[in-house]
């Protein structure tokens, strides 16, 4: 998996995730098994601690759906694709993630907030 838009699009469809056991097999074949995610309010090493970060926005959010916004783009071993989050196709918070690939997984992402409701 190297494209550009799957990676994204696999990305979103794990932070939808509220099943625990198939977000972790989703996030099997999306991250390598320690990568790092980090964003101006969480951050994170290694699946499992993605998948609490994910978690996490769960609980904090329940009902909102993240969606992709725009066209993910990439090249050599670097992705970037812009979100949004909300509930009932509602654009609440929106951001920007920049993802390095290696072997086809995300081996890191580091995400931007370009919106957030005061």
């Amino acid at each position: 998996m190297t494209d550009a838009a799957q990676i994204a699009q696999l990305y979103v469809d794990s932070w939808n995730e509220t099943d625990a056991e198939r977000r972790a097999g989703l996030l099997a074949a999306l991250w390598t098994e320690d990568a790092r995610y980090i964003d101006p309010m969480m951050a994170g090493a290694g699946r499992a601690q993605i998948d609490a970060l994910i978690a996490g926005v769960h609980q904090q959010f329940p009902g909102f759906r993240f969606a992709l916004a725009g066209k993910p783009d990439g090249y050599g071993d670097k992705v970037r694709f812009s979100w949004t989050l909300g509930p009932d196709g509602q654009s609440l918070v929106e951001g920007t993630d920049f993802g390095v690939v290696e072997n086809g997984r995300l081996s890191a992402v580091t995400g931007f907030l370009d919106k957030v409701p005061a």
